[in-house]
């Protein structure tokens, strides 16, 4: 068998005024593919791959039309040249944002059904905040997602996803897929499966399968993202049809009566009250989470209120990872180790973040692959700060040894986060999220509300919900 094998991989804030462009993406193409750790677990299948293109992106703004089109057309050129195939996996997020376009993905794999024709089997791996669409549920035949938020089961959900393709190949079988959309959408704050309800309901996802139903999966949603699509979902993969549209319709119907009780895990509360309570506590590292600018969730990442708000209290022993802010970066680089500097922070690539102008002390330059990887820490007062010229997140414990920082050893560790990373997570004493502003807050209701499909919650008052069950226009079961 030869599998053809990439796709695009990103969530955007539909909020964010930042086109993402092609360096944003980290591309891997042909060998670089199945040479990559992430994608390391093809080779223990003895299926041949014919690797074409996969984009990644941390999240953020829309993708500008351009580079989706880009990557769109070269890896429809890849696939057209890969033949002869037996069929395609796509490694997908489900929640990108064209500029111009709606429901990106369903674009992307509808252009992919019509190269390949209506009987080669594709299958699809998601992130569980994507959003899928009944366009998207039509073009493909076998789907899978994460259960985990924070997800520690990429992997096993990609290889969900492939094994299934390879075990309908080897067998002949024709699985279909189901969709139930919910009309409810959640911040993954609210949904961590570390917490009830979500624990639960992601629990009891495997006691739906059977022989004729292959996965069942529950779809969170993005719901920074204001579309049609952006909506939860129940989506199940299966061989017979009634028995798939029965265990979606169950999904559905435990996701939307337990709408009630999705909580914040982490202490929450404003700014102003959660720095009340890092600087009352007795433990550390208090690590508090800067919900709002969250890079990993579309923020932009260049916003400084944590920081001036820190500043203005004369904080001693904070640890901030990090604002992006090349022009600062760039400063830093130009300054030298040991410098002092008047250095304007914040609010480089959107206008609307926060900036700040302190006077710091140049402690560490890292320079990375690129200039666009470059990294500077600073001191102000008593204030260690991570600037990076690129957006992206500190979750791992070696974002900080690379630098030279251990998180374990700061009073105050601040990161651009929602729910904390698993490598965080346990060292936080106490875990603080502040609600604080920026292109993914969790002020949900009053988000802008022009494209989710009417009586959504929670931007319409709604008390009822009956599961409709719509199945792929190829489910032949």
């Amino acid at each position: 068998m030869r599998i053809a094998v990439g796709g695009i991989h990103t969530e955007c804030s539909t909020y964010s005024p930042v086109l993402m462009q092609p360096e944003d993406f980290r591309v891997l193409r042909g060998a670089a593919l199945t040479e990559n750790d992430y994608f390391a677990f093809l080779g223990d299948y003895t299926a041949q791959v014919a690797p074409l293109l996969h984009a990644r992106a941390v999240p953020g703004g829309p993708v500008a039309r351009a580079t989706y089109q880009g990557f769109k057309a070269e890896f429809l050129d890849r696939l057209r040249a890969a033949g002869p195939l037996d069929g395609v996996y796509l490694a997908m997020h489900g929640a990108i944002k064209v500029e111009g376009m709606f429901d990106a993905e369903g674009d992307w794999i509808a252009a992919v059904r019509e190269v390949v024709g209506p009987k080669m089997l594709i299958a699809a791996s998601y992130d569980l905040h994507g959003n899928v669409s009944q366009k998207i549920v039509d073009q493909i035949d076998i789907f899978a997602a994460y259960r985990t938020a924070p997800h520690i089961d990429v992997t096993e959900t990609m290889r969900a996803a492939y094994a299934m393709l390879l075990r309908a190949l080897e067998t002949g079988a024709r699985p279909g897929v189901v969709r139930v959309a919910v009309p409810l959408l959640l911040p993954g704050e609210r949904s961590s499966t570390e917490d009830a309800p979500a624990r639960g309901l992601y629990a009891d996802l495997p006691a739906r399968e059977s022989a004729q139903v292959w996965r069942s999966d529950l779809m969170i949603g993005y719901v920074w993202a204001d579309e049609p699509r952006a909506t939860a979902a129940a989506v199940v993969t299966g061989t017979d049809r009634a028995s798939a549209e029965s265990a979606a319709a169950q999904i559905a119907r435990d996701f939307w009566a337990a709408r009630d009780a999705f909580r914040f895990g982490p202490v929450t509360g404003t700014l102003d009250e959660m720095l009340d309570i890092a600087e009352s506590s007795s433990t550390a590292p208090v690590i508090l989470a800067d919900s709002g600018d969250n890079p990993t969730g579309g923020g932009v990442g260049d916003r400084a209120d944590v920081l001036a708000a820190l500043v203005a209290r004369g904080w001693q022993g904070a640890l901030v990872a990090g604002i992006t802010d090349r022009p600062a970066v760039e400063r830093c680089f130009a300054a030298g180790v040991g410098a002092l500097l008047d250095l304007q922070i914040g609010a480089s690539l959107d206008p609307a973040g926060g900036r700040i102008t302190a006077q710091a002390e140049v402690l560490r330059l890292e320079p990375g692959e690129t200039a666009a990887d470059a990294q500077a820490v600073v001191q102000l007062g008593g204030i260690t700060l991570v600037l990076a010229a690129r957006r992206r997140p500190y979750h791992n414990i070696a974002d900080f040894t690379l630098l030279g920082l251990d998180p374990a050893h700061a009073r105050l560790l601040v990161v651009k986060s929602g729910y904390l990373s698993p490598e965080l997570a346990p060292m936080a004493n106490p875990n603080l999220m502040a609600l604080t502003d920026g292109v993914v807050n969790q002020d949900i209701p009053r988000l802008a509300n022009l494209h989710r499909v009417k009586g959504t919650l929670p931007f319409d008052a709604r008390t009822e919900f009956t599961p409709i069950p719509e199945a792929s226009i190829r489910f032949k079961g």
